[in-house]
């Protein structure tokens, strides 16, 4: 799903959008099985003669954990987002309230990218975009960052060869 075009301004044009990189989903998904084996572990043992609200307890408790622990995180991920313009960097995130942050890219001093053995093994790194003022802004779970790393420098180059060449 690309960024709506009335998010962009005149002669604007979309380069990269993304989400951030699915290994953010590894924690829940574990959260989500361990809380499913745990509830189904804990109804198949539990004594008959306990009483009929405990099995309703249990089911609301994993319930309640796999809320906390699967849901709200995958809709954070699925609400964060990164796009690249012709003109800046575009950051959006957030459930009920959204944050966004952009950065043009005339401002952009250097791009650098991290990759751990994790981010290695599953192709992805974090994007570092650093400015002359402000803390640099760093963008986590970037998918192919190495891809992304060249194509932003080579959005950066061909802006600034077209701003001294004016």
């Amino acid at each position: 799903m690309a960024l709506s075009r009335r998010l962009l301004g005149p002669q604007e044009d979309e380069l990269i959008h993304m989400r951030t990189h699915p290994k953010a989903l590894l924690g829940p998904i574990l959260v989500l099985i361990v809380v499913v084996a745990g509830v189904g572990t804990a109804l198949g043992l539990m004594p008959p003669d306990l009483g009929a609200w405990v099995p309703w307890a249990v089911v609301a408790l994993g319930v309640v954990l796999v809320v906390l622990g699967t849901l709200i995180p995958w809709l954070r991920w699925l609400t964060t987002t990164y796009t690249v313009t012709t003109r800046r960097i575009i950051t959006r995130r957030g459930l009920i309230t959204r944050t966004g942050h952009d950065l043009p890219l005339n401002r952009i001093n250097d791009v650098t990218y991290e990759r751990g053995l994790l981010d290695r093994i599953l192709g992805c790194g974090t994007l570092v975009l650093s400015t002359a003022a402000d803390d640099p802004l760093t963008l986590p779970d970037v998918p192919h960052v190495e891809q992304v790393h060249l194509q932003m420098t080579e959005v950066l180059f061909g802006s600034q060869s077209t701003s001294t060449g004016s």
